[in-house]
Parts: structure tokens; C-alpha cells; sequence
């Protein structure tokens, strides 16, 4: 009986600690579909308003995808590569062309699946990375230029 109540109580405990451990890498401020959406609308707005056909991706502070949008003229590769970005930013913290450049000069550990190009930032908000907003299918310079317009409206 009381190895029972012993190994219920650790198994409790554990699942506890975990859970603690989990909960510490969440932001205080959670990346939720609304915000994804306002990003979503900035950035294909600004997209549209330049005549760039691309994917944009808004990821939560683990790099899910919140909100995927893959425009009308967008190449299929666009989609991997726009993710690709996401996960670097969320990993790193860095914009994915930062992030490149770092990289290339050895001062970078290489972010397993992860690309170089430019076009993906982090989403700030009070101090925090709450996620990145990532876009695809341009120049790198107009993909980030894509993605800060989501971003800003969020945080930032």
C-alpha cells in the first residue's frame, strides 16, 4: 500500500516539475490567432500594395504556425522555404538574414533545417519574443520588408 502511494506520489510530482519546466518557456504573452491575423492582414497588404505574389507564415514563440497564406502566383517552394525562416527566428531570436550572416562568419551554431535567406523576424512584445512573422517569394530585402510590416503591428 504504501509503495503505491509512494510511486503515485513521485509519478504527481514529476508530472509537476514538468510541467513547470514547459511553462517557463512560454512567453507571459502567447502569439493567439487574432494577433496572427492582424499580422497576416499587415503583411499581405504590404505584399499586394508592391505586386509580390509569396507565402506568409505567423509562428507562435515554438515556431508552429499560427496563420499560413500561400498568395495566388506564389511558387510551391516558397511554402518550405517561408517555414524554414520561422523556424530559424524562433530558435535563434535573430532575423533569418542576421541569423545568415552570422552563420557564413562562423559565429553561429547552423539551425537544423533552418535557411539563411533574409525575410523572416522575430515578433516582439514588452520585451519578449512571442514568435516571427516570415515571408517568401521575393527579393530578401522585400520578404523581410513583408514581415515587418506584420510583425509591427503586433510588437515590436
Amino acid at each position: 500500500m504504501f509503495q503505491r502511494f509512494l510511486a503515485s506520489t513521485v509519478m504527481i510530482v514529476g508530472f509537476g516539475l514538468s510541467g513547470f519546466a514547459l511553462a517557463q518557456d512560454t512567453p507571459a504573452t502567447v502569439l493567439n490567432y487574432e494577433m496572427a491575423q492582424r499580422a497576416m492582414d499587415a503583411a499581405l497588404a504590404e505584399a499586394r500594395d508592391n505586386g509580390w505574389n509569396m507565402t506568409i507564415v505567423v509562428a507562435d514563440h515554438a515556431g508552429t504556425p499560427v496563420m499560413i497564406h500561400r498568395m495566388d502566383g506564389a511558387s510551391a517552394r516558397t511554402y518550405e522555404i517561408a517555414l524554414a525562416k520561422a523556424k530559424v527566428v524562433t530558435e535563434t531570436g535573430l532575423f533569418s538574414g542576421e541569423y545568415g550572416r552570422l552563420l557564413e562568419a562562423g559565429e553561429i551554431e547552423e539551425v537544423e533545417g533552418g535557411i539563411h535567406y533574409a525575410g523572416g523576424v522575430p515578433v516582439m512584445l514588452n520585451g519578449e519574443q512571442i514568435g516571427a512573422v516570415t515571408a517568401s517569394g521575393a527579393r530578401g530585402s522585400e520578404d523581410e520588408q513583408v514581415s515587418l510590416a506584420g510583425a509591427t503591428v503586433i510588437g515590436n
